[in-house]
């Protein structure tokens, strides 16, 4: 079906401007990953599964920067408190800190705290206010960069989506979670269904077997998630071994060149770090193979165009677009990818003459 114009342009137009939100990529004590799944009747992401998070709201979160503002597309408090309180409402996890000093996190009964989702997510209270009152401040400080995705101009409802990493304290005792507060539930059925801890690669493997639906960007913040962090709970496999996890990950997202292969580091966008590449995915071919799209992540898109920032030009995500969602997805170096497809038409050429 094709968009109204009123849902997919300006009136002048043009595609719509994108609607600033942002998200957690949310590691337990034993960094595993928190992702829900969404309601079918979800306007966006309609039964995926997606990282905590949503839009901002002025009334929780501040002042947002105005469409024509650079600082639209970057990282700021407005972003960092609307993540908080996005994963506040939608999973009951609330990352604030005790006032006292102490650095803990807030700890709630759990009837105060449902409670307390109800009422923020209604406006009937401001969330920072209502933090302040049970004796916390939003931890803003240890929300980590993790990229922003700026959604293609050819979707109806586009977003400017800021991506933090958030590492809540590791495990030091037998409990794998060390407090109730940081066991997700799920908000009743108001935008999703589930709320769960698992390894990166088993959200992976699910997506393979089209079990559920990840979206590019999810399904790319998780494949590099399983390049560091196992997520398993064996012996062995105790603090030590997942501050060392941790460790590593942090390091390759402010790593520069962002790069690994030699036309990798030589394309400029190697030169910007994890924790600042902006990505629009665009299509640069479709597969004669298998026909799944293949998407380029290396352009910020039309907003930040001739800014100087950009994505990744080393990998590009291949995926089959279908009515149910984003099927078959991977991620792939572009140079692998278009040589395969370079050696496909060859082919094909041959087997013409």
């Amino acid at each position: 079906m094709t968009p109204s114009p009123s849902a997919s342009t300006t009136p002048d137009g043009g595609p719509p401007p994108p609607r600033p939100s942002s998200s957690v990529v949310l590691l337990s004590p034993v960094n595993q990953v928190l992702l829900l799944h969404r309601v079918k009747t979800s306007s966006s992401f309609a039964s995926a599964h997606v990282f905590p998070g949503g839009n901002l709201d002025e009334f929780h979160d501040g002042d947002i920067p105005g469409v024509d503002s650079p600082e639209r597309h970057r990282d700021g408090l407005a972003y960092r408190i609307g993540a908080i309180r996005e994963t506040f409402e939608e999973t009951g996890i609330l990352l604030a800190r005790k006032k006292d000093g102490s650095g803990e996190l807030v700890n709630l009964e759990d009837v105060d705290r449902e409670a307390a989702r109800r009422r923020v997510h209604a406006n009937e209270v401001r969330f920072t206010d209502w933090v302040d009152s049970v004796g916390g401040i939003p931890d803003t400080d240890n929300l980590i960069p993790f990229t922003r995705w700026i959604t293609p101009t050819n979707v109806p409802k586009r977003f400017t989506t800021q991506m933090y990493l958030y590492l809540l304290p590791l495990a030091t005792g037998p409990s794998c979670i060390p407090s109730r507060m940081l066991v997700p539930t799920p908000d009743g059925g108001v935008e999703h269904t589930a709320a769960t801890f698992a390894p990166a690669q088993a959200f992976l493997s699910r997506a393979a077997a089209k079990d559920i639906i990840l979206f590019p960007p999810q399904y790319f913040l998780l494949w590099i998630l399983t390049k560091f962090v196992s997520g398993t709970i064996s012996e062995g496999a105790g603090p030590l071994h997942h501050a060392s996890q941790r460790e590593r990950l942090l390091a390759y997202i402010r790593r520069v060149p962002a790069a690994e292969t030699a036309r990798g580091r030589e394309h400029w966008t190697s030169r910007i770090s994890w924790a600042d590449k902006v990505m629009s995915p665009h299509n640069l071919l479709i597969r004669q193979s298998d026909q799944r799209a293949v998407l380029g992540l290396d352009k910020p898109g039309p907003e930040l165009k001739g800014s100087g920032r950009g994505g990744d030009w080393e990998r590009v995500a291949l995926v089959r677009f279908t009515k149910r969602g984003p099927m078959e997805v991977q991620i792939r170096r572009r140079e692998d990818v278009l040589a395969e497809e370079r050696e496909a038409s060859e082919k094909k050429e041959g087997a013409k003459l």
